[in-house]
C-alpha cells in the first residue's frame, strides 16, 4: 500500500506495510534518526512527533494514520536548530545523555503552540509523559520558560 505523507514539509510517498509503526518509517525508511526508540509501548515519550500539530508516540502509531497528513519530527522543528526551544536547551545546558530530548522538545513545542506563556503546572502537565532518566526536569522547565519569553522576538 502506498502511503502519502508530508514529512517536515516535504511530500513523501512510501510503499510500506500500513501497520508499520511511524517510528520505523521515519528512522529506517526515511533516515530521520532524531526520533528515538525508547520503550516501544508509548510510555517514555522518546519517540514523540507531531501529527497535524498534535503530539503522538511514533512507536505505536501505525503509518496508515499519517496517510494524507503532516508529520513533524525533531529535524523539522527548525532546519538550522534555531528554534527558541532549541536555543534555550543549549543556553541552559538541559541535556545530559540527551536520549529523551527530541521527545521533550517536541512536546514542549506543541505546548508553546497552544499556550505561548505556560505556567509551571502547565509545563509539568504537558511534559509529564516524557521520562528523563537523567532527571533534568528542572532545567527542561526552565528552558521552556526561557523559550516562551523569547516568543515573538
Amino acid at each position: 500500500m502506498s502511503i502519502r505523507v508530508r514529512i517536515n514539509g516535504v511530500e513523501k510517498e512510501l510503499d510500506v506495510d500500513p501497520e508499520m509503526p511511524l517510528l520505523w518509517a521515519l528512522r529506517d525508511v526515511l533516515g530521520l534518526t532524531g526520533t528515538k526508540y525508547g520503550c516501544g509501548q508509548a510510555l517514555c515519550g522518546a519517540c514523540t512527533v507531531h501529527l497535524d500539530g498534535q503530539t503522538v508516540r511514533a512507536c505505536v502509531t501505525p503509518i496508515r494514520r499519517a496517510d494524507g497528513h503532516s508529520v513533524t519530527t525533531i529535524e523539522g522543528l527548525s532546519p538550522d536548530g534555531n528554534h527558541p526551544l532549541q536555543r534555550a536547551w543549549v543556553d541552559l545546558g538541559v541535556p545530559q545523555c540527551g536520549f529523551c530530548q527530541a521527545g521533550q522538545l517536541m512536546c514542549a513545542a506543541a505546548l508553546l503552540e497552544k499556550k505561548p506563556k505556560p505556567t509551571d503546572a502547565e509545563i509539568d502537565h504537558s511534559l509529564a509523559g516524557n521520562l528523563c532518566r537523567c532527571g533534568t526536569y528542572t532545567r527542561i522547565r526552565a528552558a521552556v520558560k526561557k523559550a516562551a519569553g523569547m516568543s515573538g522576538e
